[in-house]
């Protein structure tokens, strides 16, 4: 797999009606510097707002993908991002002047053959993948989907099966096995596809604007007497030389016998690209849709935030440490004799964090501290909580260096056991909502391990401000 970053070596353009909104978008791909990755330009907006083309900024998969940010939005990037992915470029600008991107003939191979024709180019950063070292599964019983990704070394491959109990589509499979050689030849030209009954349904919402049979494979999923079809053609102003087919609207060609499953491993590779950075691992995936692919990117992204934030910190996880000291003094601003937390054993971005505090006869607070019977103080105790739960919170966000974090209310205190020199503090703090900068935790404290004797336990919020 390639070593180095990339992005495309000149500006190339393209033109096209937006499927659902029917804008006429005029669409640039431009190189961008190192480190950059994709983002959306809005130009027909007043100082050119940019989007991110990562999970955190999706805002809407009724119909494709819909990035947003501010207000401003950007619909149906999938096919676009699926081609940056395929093409293996890491840093791009893809500047737009509609809010959404052109269909073209449904498939990626136009925006594919325009980023070959711009060349692509190879930056001295290096890439930052997304190794999957442990499996992880989605599973909906609601929409009977399943994906997982498998630890693969040094590799990224798709396998992908999907079933709509359908005549005219039937159980289908496809499987991408090297990026390079076949997508571009491969999975680029497979065009989207849906049911006619979808295509009603999208029509009275308003949508599908810009869609015509010329950029979508239509499945009839119905019978029609030659009456209800003329009807239908008036309801979805289709052309009177439209036929109904055998199976596909108007007998459309397939470009390959199983052309649906290979859109969706097209559209898979997109919605993956909202991780932020390629992967190193197998996907298996059973019956995929947005969706689905969208939840269980949220899940990768996830991993991906956690595993960079580990690797920023410390080269790697040893003797169950994630964090120790050192890295401790790079995250927090407390320094001796305020720094009361010693290292950070677990972390689970957004949702927990497990750190130890070694309590020892040479803390300065015991000299004063009923010297006779030394006793932590009930105080300090809450304050190895909550700088525990600083470091969980402070980088959950971006540029975690430039933030810091003030405890505005400790709730439901209650001390269960005395803490002395020798005792181990386990602290265990879970985030329970982060909105608008204000967080609210849950946490717990024990002697030597999780479940041992419970020392403290409280709720916190926190206000997360600018230093």
């Amino acid at each position: 797999m390639l070593e180095k970053q990339r992005t495309i070596s000149k500006s190339a353009k393209l033109s096209g009606i937006g499927l659902h909104t029917g804008n006429i978008s005029h669409m640039t791909f431009k190189p961008a510097p190192e480190n950059y990755g994709i983002k959306f330009k809005r130009i027909d907006l007043e100082n050119s707002p940019e989007i991110p083309a990562d999970i955190d900024h999706v805002t809407d998969i009724s119909r494709g993908t819909t990035l947003a940010m501010n207000g401003v939005e950007v619909h149906t990037v999938e096919h676009v991002l699926a081609s940056i992915m395929g093409c293996e470029i890491d840093n791009i600008i893809v500047e737009l002047d509609t809010n959404e991107t052109p269909i073209m003939d449904g498939s990626a191979i136009d925006y594919v053959s325009t980023l070959i024709s711009a060349g692509i180019e190879e930056q001295e950063a290096l890439r930052d993948y997304l190794i999957i070292e442990d499996t992880v599964h989605y599973h909906s019983d609601k929409e009977n989907v399943d994906i997982v990704a498998l630890p693969l070394k040094d590799d990224f491959r798709i396998t992908l099966m999907i079933d709509y109990n359908n005549p005219a589509l039937g159980v289908q499979h496809s499987g991408l096995f090297n990026l390079q050689k076949e997508f571009s030849s491969e999975f680029a030209p497979a065009r989207t596809f849906c049911f006619l009954n979808e295509v009603e349904m999208l029509k009275e919402q308003g949508l599908i604007k810009g869609g015509d049979i010329n950029n979508s494979i239509v499945i009839v999923d119905r019978d029609f007497t030659e009456e209800s079809f003329e009807e239908l053609k008036k309801k979805l102003e289709l052309n009177d030389d439209v036929v109904l087919g055998h199976g596909i609207l108007n007998d459309i060609k397939l470009r390959f016998k199983n052309e649906p499953a290979r859109h969706k491993v097209l559209d898979l590779i997109g919605d993956l690209a909202l991780i932020g950075a390629p992967m190193k691992g197998q996907i298996l995936a059973s019956r995929p849709g947005h969706k689905s692919n969208v939840e269980f990117t949220k899940m990768l992204r996830k991993l991906y935030l956690q595993k960079k934030l580990v690797k920023k910190f410390q080269l790697m996880k040893t003797n169950n440490i994630v964090f120790d000291i050192e890295a401790i003094l790079k995250i927090m601003p407390h320094r001796y004799p305020f720094l009361l937390i010693d290292r950070i054993i677990e972390v689970e971005l957004d949702r927990k964090i497990i750190g130890l505090k070694n309590v020892t006869i040479n803390e300065p607070f015991f000299q004063g501290h009923f010297p006779g019977k030394p006793i932590m103080p009930g105080v300090l105790i809450i304050e190895s909580m909550v700088q525990c739960g600083s470091i969980l919170l402070i980088n959950a966000l971006e540029n975690p260096e430039s933030k810091i974090a003030f405890f505005a209310t400790i709730d439901k205190v209650r001390f269960r056991k005395p803490v002395v020199p020798g005792d181990q503090l386990v602290i265990e703090m879970e985030m329970v909502s982060f909105r608008r900068n204000i967080c609210k935790l849950t946490g717990k404290a024990y002697k030597g391990y999780i479940g041992g004797e419970l020392v403290c336990e409280g709720e916190f919020t926190a206000a997360v401000v600018d230093k």
